[in-house]
């Protein structure tokens, strides 16, 4: 079982001079304990359902890249790209060049948005859901043509492309990961099936046991093993200041239905400390842990 990282505040790291050296500190201790990938969210604004708008919100693909430049091994995305953020041919160029310069680190994490005062604020288009919808399938289609030999042009009925040249290509082989996030049971986890590498669920254990079963029932109409299909949840039913072996309880309940990665997020005002005292002991019984296969 794996250990991701999510980043979603900044205000730990103190005034805006701070951020760039807590951000540094922050990844490199996260992989020295061994986690496998830091995430960013996608946002404009910190989201104002759990924090004031106003709290500090980095872009996300320039953090990135940031990240990319002080770490060697971890793994790199957003938790999620909205998908009406950026054009989707931009958005491949983004991927491919934040996977060229990592040297195959980075994954593409997209759904399909939902902070309509972002994208007022900004004077972002925030089209009905449906619409969005239908844009997250024409944008990972439109990402899958940059990153194969097809250079051709690409027309959809929200997108069009003359050109879907990408150059240099993606060093990670075939090509970038992409993760869809999101547990819409008709929408979201219809689209996993169909074209991702993995997904992130968010819920307690029973809701997430209850969306991977309406996966395994959309891979099964396709045809798909539902065991290519990287499952991410967010780890958040811990107690207070846990042991080791309550990780270890806690995690075990999600291995047992299919979950193979853990993403857990910063808890106080000093993330790094609380990865390297909450993870940090438990990380060698964490990876030698392995999800139940799907039959």
């Amino acid at each position: 079982m794996q250990l991701d990282f999510h980043v979603f505040r900044f205000d730990w790291a103190g005034p805006p001079a701070g951020i760039g050296p807590g951000v540094r500190d922050l990844a490199r201790r996260a992989e020295g304990i061994g986690v496998r990938t830091l995430s960013f969210m996608d946002h404009y604004f910190q989201m104002d359902r759990m924090a004031p708008a106003t709290d500090p919100m980095l872009e996300g693909y320039t953090a990135l890249g940031f990240v990319a430049g002080v770490t060697e091994a971890l793994r790199l995305r957003l938790l999620v790209t909205g998908v009406t953020y950026r054009p989707p041919g931009l958005l491949a160029k983004i991927i491919t060049t934040l996977d060229v310069v990592s040297s195959g680190r980075a994954e593409l994490g997209i759904g399909a948005a939902w902070y309509e005062r972002e994208h007022r604020g900004l004077g972002v288009d925030f089209p009905p859901t449906s619409e969005r919808f239908e844009r997250l399938e024409e944008a990972i289609r439109i990402c899958l043509q940059m990153w194969s030999d097809d250079d051709g042009p690409f027309s959809g009925k929200h997108y069009q492309l003359a050109e879907t040249l990408c150059r240099p290509a993606p060093v990670s082989s075939p090509r970038p990961r992409i993760l869809i996030g999101g547990g819409g049971e008709r929408k979201t986890l219809r689209l996993v099936a169909k074209y991702a590498d993995a997904c992130n669920i968010v819920g307690e254990p029973d809701e997430v046991a209850h969306k991977i079963g309406v996966l395994r029932r959309h891979c099964d109409e396709i045809g798909r093993d539902p065991n290519e299909i990287e499952i991410t949840t967010m780890f958040r039913n811990l107690p207070p200041s846990p042991t080791a072996d309550e990780v270890m309880r806690a995690a075990e309940v999600f291995a047992e239905m299919g979950v193979s990665t853990l993403v857990t997020s910063p808890v106080g005002d000093d993330p790094a400390r609380y990865l390297e005292t909450t993870f940090g002991p438990a990380m060698e019984r964490l990876r030698s842990l392995s999800p139940s296969r799907f039959t």
